[in-house]
């Protein structure tokens, strides 16, 4: 007898091809059967006449890896029809962290998840010691946190050394199944290294048959320079390149997708391997140091906190963001665009701007920042309002460009869902097929479904997820196309989208008509020859 049958439904199978009425048929974790009617019996059968039957959603841009060990129901995820997440982006990984250097990762990632912990171990004990969750994921070695290992958060090229320890550490990881090296080029410590650099490792990754997924240099005025880079290591090192959560950000760059987009598919037409992904939503998040020229940044926390201290080191600070904008986001309007998501030592002010908290307290803007972060011992959470609408709509049109939320898997009660997360967390990928693809026509229903399934899958290399067909594994989502859209908004960020009936991860359902069955099916897949597995 067989495990499941979804019967009834529009199949759309993942390579973007119309609707087809088909009956899935698992057994053991694994499609047995596609066929317009079945015949056979099974021990759940699910009638879902009138719904669309998809491959559950891969999600290849997250930083899960901070909330999954927290929340590993992943409920944010699971109830949008994510069954598998790909970790480690931006070069922050957990992993690999020395027991003489584990704290200063942990330090620096707690800017990102203060609840973080960062246990002494190697990449391949981080993957085999990884605990049950509800989705599949997908792992990186970060760039940052191999810096972190061997040069520390100095501004300087790494001695031969150095640069031989990150090689190594590097290659550990891959060996381990990460499936390739991930930058964070943008803030301290990946923005100090140069193109030598990543090119070293680049040739490691390409000796494992790896990928390199990259936070490009500049998301704001230098954004074509950093692309440019991207496309050139690339194309010398052979390597497939994944620029994520592709933007414009800052009023100064606003209208200017179409321009990017021509040298992106100019370079995937003269045969580098590169693709993006991006986020549909107008504003970004990020650790507000982060936000803060780079020379405040060097050297890390302690630093960091005294030059915030010194009133002429601020007033500086703040003539360099009145001339160049936010490190990364360019300009933006006023610091009524900067609100706090999440703060260790300020969980009131969740949602207030950092412009309205110094008007009520008389203060100039970066003295509150200076504050904050003194208070959150750099911990503090904040979101970004400096997208434009239609460059977020131009992105999402083009076939360069997958579906990735930048989010992470949280609950509302879990300590990783703390504060006002982000509503990426909990609207991606219901809020690209109900609002841009069914209420705004920018593309078709299966074309939506391919970025979000298939052709994320190709690009990560999945060995038998993504698709819908026999043999694959059995990751599925069933879905009204009538009705499924977000909920969760900035004003309101923990609410689950409607529309989502179920969603299977390995053959387990683990959502069914609104409610988490509690199942843990998730497996980490691993880079191997022949793909990832």
């Amino acid at each position: 007898m067989d495990d499941l049958v979804i019967r009834g439904g529009m199949m759309l199978d993942g390579t973007g091809a119309p609707a087809a009425r088909t009956d899935v048929v698992v057994r053991d974790g694994v499609i047995v059967s596609l066929a317009p009617r079945h015949a056979g019996s099974a021990r759940v059968v699910l009638d879902v006449d009138g719904l669309v039957v998809a491959p559950g959603f891969i999600d290849v841009k997250t930083h899960s890896d901070f909330t999954l060990p927290y929340a590993p129901a992943a409920e944010s995820k699971v109830f949008q029809g994510v069954t598998t997440e790909v970790i480690g982006h931006c070069g922050l990984s957990v992993a690999p962290a020395s027991p003489a250097r584990a704290r200063l990762l942990q330090e620096y990632l707690a800017g990102f998840a203060p609840w973080i912990e960062t246990p002494p171990g190697t990449f391949a004990e981080y993957m085999d010691d990884f605990p049950a969750t509800s989705v599949n994921t997908v792992m990186q070695v970060g760039h940052n946190t191999l810096r972190l290992m061997t040069v520390g958060l100095e501004d300087r090229a790494p001695t031969d050394g150095e640069l031989a320890e990150m090689g190594r550490l590097l290659a550990e990881g891959l060996v381990a199944g990460a499936t390739g090296l991930s930058s964070g080029l943008f803030t301290a410590p990946g923005s100090f290294a140069r193109s030598e650099e990543l090119h070293a490792l680049l040739a490691t990754v390409r000796r494992h048959g790896g990928t390199y997924a990259t936070h490009v240099r500049d998301e704001a005025g230098g954004v074509f320079e950093a692309v440019r880079e991207s496309i050139a290591a690339a194309e010398a090192s052979g390597v497939h390149v994944q620029i994520v959560h592709l933007k414009l950000s800052g009023v100064d760059n606003w209208g200017r997708a179409g321009r990017l987009l021509e040298e992106i598919d100019a370079a995937r037409a003269r045969g580098v391997r590169v693709d993006c992904d991006a986020y549909p939503y107008t504003f970004a998040a990020n650790p507000l140091r982060n936000l803060l020229p780079l020379w405040v940044q060097e050297g890390g926390l302690a630093p960091m906190l005294a030059r915030l201290a010194d009133g002429e080191t601020r007033a500086r600070i703040a003539r360099e963001v009145d001339e160049r904008g936010l490190t990364s986001f360019g300009r933006v309007p006023s610091w009524d665009a900067v609100s706090i998501g999440t703060s260790r030592t300020r969980t009131r002010d969740a949602g207030r701007t950092i412009g309205e908290l110094a008007r009520s307290e008389g203060v100039a803007p970066l003295d509150v920042v200076a504050e904050l972060l003194a208070a959150d011992q750099g911990a503090t959470y904040v979101a970004v309002f400096s997208i434009d609408e239609a460059d977020v709509r131009a992105l999402l049109r083009s076939p360069a460009v997958l579906v990735g939320s930048d989010g992470r898997a949280v609950s509302r009660e879990s300590v990783a869902g703390q504060g006002r997360p982000h509503p990426r967390f909990y609207g991606t990928f219901p809020r690209v097929l109900g609002h841009y693809a069914r209420e705004l026509g920018l593309l078709s229903l299966p074309e939506a479904v391919a970025k979000m399934t298939g052709a994320s899958a190709r690009v990560l290399g999945l060995r038998d997820r993504g698709f819908l067909r026999e043999g694959y594994r059995a990751d599925l989502t069933v879905f009204d196309p009538a009705t499924i859209t977000d909920r969760a908004t900035f004003e309101e960020p923990h609410q689950y989208p409607v529309g989502l009936v179920a969603t299977i991860v390995n053959g387990v359902t683990v959502v069914r008509e609104g409610r988490h069955t509690g199942a843990l099916p998730g497996r980490v897949l691993r880079r191997r020859p022949g793909g990832v597995a």
